[in-house]
């Protein structure tokens, strides 16, 4: 093949596809530059003057490099990789870094063959990063347990690329002895390691980044952005849909900016669809004032420098052709995509595909519970005084908040308020947990909303003001097999969408997933959820006991600052 392409490339031979007249990005010197560009056999060969078996005229447009997508879970778009990969690769992604943790936590080992199964079939480079930490942390409750052991055995299995983001910040920093033997199984390896270690700092980060981990997609403040780029750190530009930090950018400067790198991390298959991946950040961050070649940059080559994927993220002689043609560097309207020198998008649509999907059993029927009832949601407290979970709009940290409440017949009262009743029901292993708690500020009244994603164990996790739709809620989960469901006390109404691979996903189209996802969220917020709030997978986050403040597990509410249990009473 070195023969065909060093052919090709002298101008000896008709190279097989030639984008003709074009303008491209450069990201090795930062400029626009202009030329034929030559593919033979999925590689770029040349760039000036070409004559091509199949030639494209993109003048007038703009070729790029194909976005790498730098740290992304598939099944928070709620599709099948191959119905993920059919929204993304025509918007210009081309790869992507992706931790299945999520189906990892209910399926185990299992969820992440599945994740890399179902991506062999589709045009989409999916780099699979073994999550490093399942459970996230040793309080709650999972379907699976991942220790060092059965780390050191999956790292060695060929579809794995990395560690995954290591959210146990406290237990790398402490020298816990499994996480220390998952840290050295993936060094044994030469695998590169994610980072998850929001507002660690000075000597604590100095520990943590002594584990070997080279990523951070949890950065707010400038202070911790300089710091941890300054100790050779990569920091994520994010742009998911419930959480964000692109103001990431504006601590980038000339002299720093090959640190960053962009990242979805959780993106909901509306947002996708309606507003589209990277292409989405990259418009934003313009519109915002950062360098289009900046932030293309970072969508590229600094994403495939930092994870060691080699001759990707540019336009040279040699490289993939792996290649996004754009409108301009204002839109970033994707006109055509090709993934190793092949077509597989044009005009925003995808050239490939997804009907055929692959689903093994071991990944189906998750939900386990028992059936519940009214009384199972009953919450009694020793006075008139609890704390209560608030969440600001945006973000995935929540506070506490000390309330006052009435209790009637020994159970919390909450109708006519703005606090509901919260509990999240264990689905893995028939444990009967229940964790009960409060929240405040959320909107909802007059029945119960739940879903079965529920980061990072995926238990269920419900929000209401009536114990007997709580339990519609937790049962109906359970008949469909996971997914998202609302219950209307008023009118007896259950409204549900299912998610059948894991609780998580759904086996369906995406058009036809988001058709349904797209009304029930719609009459959720018809029942009092905060617009500013995603009426669902911000339920979601309540449960996530590695980002601070108050979260609430299946086996009770947990303090993420003190990494300890707490009293829901309050003096």
């Amino acid at each position: 093949m070195l023969e065909k392409y060093i052919s090709a490339a002298a101008g000896r031979e008709k190279a097989e596809l030639v984008l003709k007249n074009a303008a491209y990005l450069d990201v090795f010197c930062g400029v626009i530059r202009k030329g034929d560009i030559a593919v033979v056999g999925g590689k770029i060969v040349g760039i000036g003057s070409y004559e091509g078996e199949k030639e494209l005229d993109v003048s007038h447009l703009t070729v790029l490099p194909g976005y790498i997508d730098g740290h992304v879970h598939i099944e928070s778009s709620q599709l099948s990789p191959e119905e993920f990969a059919s929204l993304i690769v025509p918007r210009g992604t081309t790869t992507i870094i992706a931790d299945p943790h999520e189906i990892t936590n209910v399926c185990g080992k299992a969820g992440c063959e599945y994740i890399a199964k179902a991506s062999e079939n589709v045009p989409l480079d999916v780099k699979i990063q073994l999550p490093s930490c399942v459970p996230a942390t040793p309080f709650e409750t999972s379907g699976a347990v991942l220790n060092g052991k059965d780390t050191e055995a999956i790292l060695k299995e060929g579809y794995i690329y990395g560690l995954g983001e290591f959210m146990n910040y406290p237990g790398v920093i402490n020298c816990d002895a499994d996480v220390i033997k998952k840290l050295e199984a993936a060094h044994a390896r030469g695998k590169i390691i994610d980072g998850h270690a929001p507002a660690v700092y000075g000597e604590t980060l100095n520990a943590y980044l002594c584990g070997g981990i080279s990523t951070d997609h949890e950065c707010v403040y400038k202070e911790e952005i300089d710091e941890k780029i300054s100790k050779g750190m990569y920091v994520h530009i994010r742009h998911g849909s419930s959480t964000q930090n692109l103001g990431n950018a504006k601590c980038m400067t000339s002299a720093n900016m090959r640190r960053f790198i962009l990242c979805t991390d959780d993106r909901h298959a509306a947002d996708l669809k309606e507003k589209g991946h990277l292409d989405d950040a990259l418009r934003r961050l313009v519109a915002d004032g950062v360098d289009p070649i900046a932030a293309v940059t970072c969508a590229t080559l600094n994403c495939a420098e930092c994870y060691g994927l080699k001759y990707k993220g540019a336009i040279a002689p040699f490289w993939a052709a792996d290649l996004v043609v754009v409108d301009n560097l204002k839109n970033f309207n994707a006109k055509y995509v090709f993934k190793d020198g092949k077509l597989v998008a044009k005009d925003g649509k995808p050239l490939f595909d997804t009907s055929k999907r692959y689903l093994p059993e071991n990944v189906l029927n998750t939900v386990h519970v028992k059936t519940l009832k009214p009384e199972d949601f009953t919450l009694t407290l020793k006075g008139k005084k609890a704390k209560a979970m608030t969440i600001e709009p945006g973000g995935v940290v929540t506070g506490c908040e000390i309330v006052e409440v009435q209790s009637v017949n020994g159970d919390v009262d909450v109708k006519g308020t703005d606090i509901l009743k919260m509990a999240v029901v264990e689905r893995h292993k028939m444990t009967g947990n229940i964790g009960k708690g409060l929240f405040k500020g959320y909107g909802f009244k007059g029945g119960a909303m739940g879903i079965t994603i529920a980061h990072d164990s995926h238990n269920i996790i419900l929000l209401g003001d009536d114990n007997a739709a709580l339990a519609t809620a937790a049962n109906k989960l359970k008949e469909i097999g996971g997914g998202m469901v609302l219950v209307n006390s008023a009118t007896g109404e259950v409204d549900s969408v299912t998610l059948d691979i894991g609780g998580l996903m759904s086996s369906r189209d995406a058009e036809g997933l988001q058709r349904d996802s797209k009304a029930l969220i719609e009459k959720a917020y018809s029942m009092g959820v905060k617009r500013e709030l995603e009426a669902f997978m911000s339920l979601a986050f309540l449960s996530l006991a590695v980002i601070p403040k108050l979260k609430l597990l299946d086996t009770g509410l947990f303090d993420v600052e003190k990494f300890s249990f707490t009293d829901i009473n309050a003096e």
